[in-house]
């Protein structure tokens, strides 16, 4: 899978949502929070590359 980057859009107990960032016609990506990095709130920006998130600023 390519490197992409995205942003939380919501939370939802243990979930989040992710929109892919730059492409306004991706759906929304449905991820547990375990996965995700420590910190992650709505509105972070994200880094998916090698089946690991990172934030970005």
């Amino acid at each position: 899978m390519l490197p992409k980057d995205y942003v939380v859009s919501k939370i939802e107990g243990e979930y989040a949502y992710l929109k892919e960032l730059g492409n306004e016609n991706s759906e929304e990506l449905f991820i547990a929070l375990a996965l995700l990095p420590l910190g992650v709130d709505v509105g972070t920006k994200l880094h998916y590359e090698m089946l690991e998130y990172s934030i970005i600023d």
